[in-house]
């Protein structure tokens, strides 16, 4: 058995124990694997083991591997990483998620860029729930207006809402940010039928390998794991 075999079924296990734990079906819970800086070959392994959906956050390393995994048809490409104006065309064109939305120009440009041959782009609004100000995302108070536009845009599909908590070691801080990004999401699923009748809001992104515990206790429909499948990244020119 491979490492990469071992480091998955082990969390594969990991999310299924808080499952059990928390009273929720496996089935409600997504494991996006985040190979970000990692070969196309590590991707193919991880796929061969039952993973389909990859986390990206460097858009060239993306694109370099995605032609060598072009045989693998329903390999599903989230990009997690901060994005910038002039490379909204290339996450329209070459992913199926895009999880860090966090301005309104970038919303229109991906929308505007969305090739008409393809399903509409599944979109998590980004959300800074520790307003920290050097963190990414729009605060809370924000993310109406936001949800409001990209709801409008006919080539985005707002999905939902993910976060990256503040860095502590302080569980009760880490649930309080976890549980009121629970309360913002069913918030907009109770407005869903007339402020958002075009969303589908099923997805609340939160928890990584130090706190997939406590955020799938905290209502996460998807937690994101790098490391602890694919070992250290490789940060490289």
């Amino acid at each position: 058995m491979s490492t990469i075999e071992e480091n998955y079924i082990r969390i594969d296990q990991r999310i299924s124990n808080a499952c059990h734990n928390s009273g929720v079906e496996r089935a409600h819970v997504r494991l996006l694997a985040v190979s970000k800086t990692k070969p196309a070959s590590m991707v193919r392994e991880c796929y061969n083991l039952g993973q389909r959906s990859f986390g990206e956050n460097y858009l060239q390393d993306a694109l370099g591997k995605m032609p060598e995994l072009a045989d693998l048809t329903d390999i599903e490409w989230h990009f997690i990483g901060p994005l910038q104006s002039n490379k909204t065309r290339s996450v329209a064109e070459h992913f199926h998620w895009m999880e860090t939305l966090e301005r309104d120009r970038i919303a229109t440009r991906l929308n505007d860029q969305r090739p008409a041959s393809m399903p509409a782009l599944n979109v998590l609004i980004q959300v800074n729930i520790s307003e920290e100000e050097q963190k990414s995302g729009v605060m809370p108070a924000d993310v109406a207006a936001l949800a409001q536009l990209v709801n409008n845009l006919p080539r985005l599909c707002l999905r939902g809402l993910m976060c990256i908590p503040e860095d502590t070691d302080n569980q009760e801080r880490l649930r309080d940010q976890f549980r009121r990004m629970q309360l913002l999401l069913e918030e907009m699923q109770q407005r869903q039928p007339l402020d958002y009748p075009n969303a589908r809001l099923d997805t609340l992104s939160m928890g990584m390998s130090g706190d997939l515990e406590l955020a799938i206790a905290e209502g996460s429909t998807q937690v994101r794991i790098g490391t602890d499948i694919f070992g250290a990244r490789d940060y490289h020119p």
